[in-house]
């Protein structure tokens, strides 16, 4: 896993806790599909790049639209391979 693709899960799981805002972890997982620890995963950047229809469930569960998440990851572009990153 690249530099990057660790910020970008890290800022998607930021985006994820911020729109689950006072609901349980339990109870968005369960809304999902998914278990509590996969969505722990997400939200803490451990899993980076999860299957799409996880976050098509996540999504859902948080009403959400997948292009909202979509460019609320991509406001950095990815850096040129020879580019450092900076934080």
């Amino acid at each position: 896993m690249t530099p990057w693709e660790r910020q970008r899960g890290e800022r998607f799981g930021d985006l994820l806790r911020r729109a689950r805002g006072d609901r349980s972890m339990v109870e968005v997982a369960a809304a999902a599909g998914v278990s509590a620890e996969t969505l722990r995963k997400i939200e803490t950047g451990r899993a980076p790049t999860p299957a799409f229809f996880t976050v098509a469930a996540l999504a859902a569960a948080l009403e959400v639209s997948l292009d909202a998440l979509a460019t609320a990851c991509a406001e950095e572009s990815a850096p040129a391979e020879d580019e450092p990153l900076t934080a």
